[in-house]
């Protein structure tokens, strides 16, 4: 008989921004705190980015060419795997208005470009799947 010896799969994050400088901020981020990462420039490579892949949250930003993140988070909120998935909205816009208008179209979190490690990191720490032992 032969012993498993796999590593536990690695949550997944999805990260959305037009800006490759920001994704790759970001996915610095993440990988750090032991999350693997899909990378999307829009919205629509997103949803099909994300086709079979068990994603744990997701980091959006809202002006992005082909499908903003409003439209994006609304379409993810009607999908039946990507319904429950916490959702980040992270952008330049820091007015009330517009943290408003991402919880309507179903975002979870809202975060004020540049996002601070600080708190990326315990977002993450927070949506960590538990890990059987």
């Amino acid at each position: 008989m032969t012993e498993d010896r796999s590593e536990p799969r690695r949550p997944l994050a999805l990260v959305v921004d037009d800006a490759t400088t920001v994704r790759m901020y970001h996915r610095g981020l993440i990988e750090e705190a032991g999350w693997d990462v899909i990378e999307a420039e829009n919205g629509m490579e997103a949803l099909e980015r994300v086709i079979g892949q068990p994603v744990e949250v997701m980091f959006v930003d809202v002006n992005m060419p082909v499908m903003d993140g409003y439209r994006f988070i609304a379409a993810a909120r009607s999908s039946e795997t990507l319904g429950q998935v916490p959702a980040v909205m992270i952008s330049t816009e820091a007015q009330v208005l517009d943290s408003d208008k991402a919880f309507a179209a179903g975002a979870n979190h809202y975060l004020v470009k540049p996002a601070r490690p600080g708190d990326l990191r315990a977002l993450l720490a927070l949506l960590a799947p538990e890990v059987p032992a």
